[in-house]
């Protein structure tokens, strides 16, 4: 078996006496869909932020191909390959939808701000490549209409779409959604699921989605893990996760199961 992308080994985030997430240990393989999912509390944001460098673990390790990734800054682990996505969008509301992903392409520029400032022939040739790549994912997730239009004008849907797009412009080998539905309706959800499974097999990506919407988790997921108080209670494939009498009790309850 080929070595995972993504490692927690007994992963642990203390704040003062509460452990947001305890002893945690699971592994994302190279272009798996793994589900987190959980009560309200159970740790699972926070665990977006242990991977993607925004806290440092009170104990345990998390290494991403094959390096550890404790202590790097999170641009630093962004620059290595995982971008995320957040609960409530973050996008920059007054930059047209091409400003947004533009930004996301700075950390891959291969020359400096004095190549920038003399505007030489290396500065104009990679600015041409970063429009290209840009103009490129607007037109593959049908954003092109919208291209210099700010942002905070698109609908809702269009604003999670345009999220996304915008760490995929960061060239990632792991994409960390979280909550991509919430405040959606039910067509904009089956959308969405649509969208995920395309961007996986596109991109190739592997994707650790945290979600709240068990249609959208049963659907799409190959994997799921389940945390209840900071700890894993299960892992499974959806049909396991379903009949667990444990995820059951903590999580889905007897008429959702």
């Amino acid at each position: 078996m080929s070595a995972p992308l993504l490692h927690l080994e007994n992963a642990t985030m203390q704040f003062g006496g509460l452990k947001c997430v305890s002893d945690l240990s699971f592994a994302v393989g190279t272009g798996e869909l793994i589900g987190l999912i959980g009560p309200n509390g159970a740790g699972k944001t926070t665990v977006f932020n242990l991977i993607t460098g925004v806290y440092r673990p009170t104990l345990g390790n998390i290494t991403f191909a094959g390096k550890s990734v404790v202590g790097h800054r999170p641009y630093r682990i962004t620059s290595r390959g995982i971008a995320r996505t957040f609960q409530n969008i973050r996008l920059f509301g007054s930059l047209s939808v091409f400003e947004n992903v533009r930004t996301a392409c700075n950390m891959h520029l291969r020359h400096g701000i004095s190549h920038a400032l003399m505007r030489g022939p290396k500065f104009a040739a990679e600015n041409r490549e970063t429009e290209c790549f840009v103009d490129e994912l607007l037109t593959i997730f049908g954003l092109t209409a919208a291209r210099d239009e700010p942002c905070r004008n698109l609908p809702y849907g269009d604003q999670r779409r345009l999220e996304i797009v915008r760490a995929l412009a960061t060239r990632p080998k792991l994409l960390l959604l979280d909550e991509p539905a919430a405040g959606m309706n039910p067509t904009e959800k089956n959308e969405l699921m649509k969208l995920i499974r395309f961007t996986q097999e596109k991109f190739g990506l592997a994707v650790l989605l945290v979600e709240h919407d068990m249609k959208v988790v049963m659907g799409i997921c190959q994997r799921i893990i389940v945390l209840d108080y900071g700890r894993k209670i299960a892992e499974g494939t959806p049909a396991q996760i379903r009949s667990d009498p444990k995820v059951i009790a903590a999580y889905l309850g007897k008429e959702a199961a």
